[in-house]
């Protein structure tokens, strides 16, 4: 059986590839698609320089693919037509299983990160290709705790729980969708323990030892903020906007369907910021 990772050079998908090693997949039948594929050398897997702006080149790093695992375009604005070109070069290649990353509550939420995981999930119903969606909720390492250390934790999520997971869970999740059978045509909403931000930096504190706070803004206030720091507008635009859902309890899913996946429960979010603090 053959495996094609696409962004396999990022975290995500690296993690994924150890993933499928580790559930015994030999390293020889993955195929690794990405630009720094320095970032892979060492696993030894086939490694192919490919860009989702290439349908050719996507369709034949396809060819032969029994299962592929779509991680999303890392470019906000730019993931539709990206998107598209491994939708199509999939369906052009006769790929078996597409299990795709997209994020929570994706055909209801109204986050601007949501809208073009929804348009890609809408392309993939279209394609006739069978397909596993992968609806990864918040990950803990958005939250970097190095920096919270020194200036605290700012945000607008209000006291929304947001379920985030660590990338190695949502990775080993993805790895078994795509190594275990009947999951073509399920629908998996990912998610972690949840926790508010208040919680979050509790946690952080008593780990630390350090007194670490949460500030909460309203949205303007935290892109200006976001922006004030060295945040592009569009992206500070975003991640506000993620704050915002949050506190209405969109990025909060039941852990269930994450550990069914896994086989076990989700790491715990002491052990996540631990781990964090020795980084």
């Amino acid at each position: 059986m053959t495996i094609v990772v696409t962004g396999a050079t990022g975290h995500l998908g690296r993690l994924a590839i150890q993933s499928l090693i580790a559930k015994g997949v030999p390293a020889a039948d993955i195929v690794g698609l990405g630009r720094q594929l320095d970032k892979i050398a060492d696993l030894g897997v086939q490694a192919k320089h490919v860009d989702y702006e290439d349908v050719d080149a996507l369709t034949e790093a396809f060819t032969g693919a029994d299962k592929v695992l779509f991680i999303s375009g890392s470019e906000v604005g730019k993931r539709i037509p990206q998107h598209t070109n491994i939708v199509t070069a999939a369906k052009n290649a006769g790929v078996g299983l597409i299990a795709y990353t997209s994020i929570a509550k994706a055909d209801t939420s109204d986050l601007i990160l949501a809208g073009e995981h929804a348009a890609t999930e809408r392309l993939l119903a279209d394609s006739g290709v069978p397909f596993v969606l992968l609806r990864n909720s918040w990950y803990i390492e958005n939250y970097q705790v190095a920096p919270a250390l020194e200036q605290g934790l700012f945000g607008a999520a209000g006291d929304g729980k947001i379920a985030a997971a660590t990338r190695a869970d949502y990775a080993e999740a993805a790895a078994s969708a795509l190594v275990g059978e009947g999951h073509a045509g399920k629908v998996y909403e990912l998610g972690g323990e949840a926790f508010t931000m208040a919680e979050l930096a509790a946690e952080i504190s008593r780990q630390s030892g350090r007194t670490v706070t949460y500030t909460d803004l309203s949205p303007e206030k935290y892109v200006e903020t976001l922006v004030g720091v060295g945040v592009p507008q569009p992206f500070a635009e975003v991640l506000a906007d993620s704050d915002r859902g949050a506190a209405a309890g969109g990025l909060f899913v039941e852990r269930t369907d994450l550990e069914s996946l896994l086989g076990r429960p989700v790491t715990p979010l002491a052990d996540a910021i631990a781990q964090e603090l020795k980084n």
